[in-house]
């Protein structure tokens, strides 16, 4: 696959541009990987009854999808199967600037309330859509960022920063890799210690607060609020001591 108006040039303002792109596509994925899993704890405390809650789920879709039919402005049909048709498109033309929110709504909607079938494909199309919108708004071609959009919020979402440089350069050619990696690696830092994967496990801290080697990015909350309740009790005047 070949992008619209590819140019693996790296000049100071093409690299800044990325690298605003990338701190975006973090914090999509970000968003993303966090909305999923706290929806997902919240129906789990409402719905006891596991096969109720994709039921829930399924008919919270149903009727957003009913509400929204004939709508003007926003085509529903598109975020609710895979999206391949308006992937395809977000490398050639402009698309509607909310085309990313909308399928990371009925997405996150669907894998909170329990629905199996993958975020691999909805973070390639919020990704490609998300490039898209932010083209005109950083003067780059939509096809380029579109392409770097992609990869770098899934490299957000799932850590996976090496491996979507590789599928950058698999899909769209080896002079997208400097400005891939530099959206990709931005995306997974700001991405912090989240991720659509909970059973991952750290292998390095992304910043300067130290974490345990091979924790799974489930247990870490549960290891800073054990290290700030440690921490309190160090500092805590004698008299206050229990």
């Amino acid at each position: 696959m070949k992008t619209n108006g590819t140019d693996g040039r790296v000049t100071t303002r093409s690299a800044g541009m990325r690298l605003a792109a990338g701190i975006i596509f973090g914090l999509t994925g970000l968003l993303f990987a966090t909305a999923t899993h706290k929806l997902g704890a919240f129906v789990k405390r409402l719905i006891s009854y596991s096969p109720l809650r994709p039921f829930a789920g399924g008919l919270l879709i149903a009727v957003a999808v009913w509400a929204l039919s004939g709508n003007h402005y926003i085509d529903v049909d598109k975020y609710i199967g895979l999206g391949i048709p308006s992937i395809v498109q977000s490398f050639h033309m402009p698309m509607d600037p909310w085309d990313w929110l909308g399928k990371m709504l009925f997405t996150v909607v669907s894998l909170g309330t329990g629905f199996k079938g993958g975020e691999v494909t909805p973070l390639f199309y919020i990704g490609a859509t998300l490039g898209n919108a932010l083209a005109p708004l950083l003067h780059l071609p939509f096809g380029m960022l579109a392409g770097i959009g992609f990869v770098a919020v899934f490299a957000g979402a799932a850590n996976t920063p090496l491996a979507t440089i590789v599928m950058a350069m698999e899909l769209f050619g080896p002079e997208i890799a400097p400005l891939a990696a530099i959206a990709c690696i931005a995306s997974y830092l700001v991405s912090g210690h989240t991720g659509i994967y909970h059973a991952q496990r750290v292998g390095h801290s992304k910043h300067h607060r130290p974490l345990p080697e091979e924790i799974r990015l489930s247990d870490i909350k549960q290891f800073h609020a054990q290290s700030e309740s440690a921490s309190e009790r160090k500092v805590a005047p004698i008299g206050e001591e229990k």
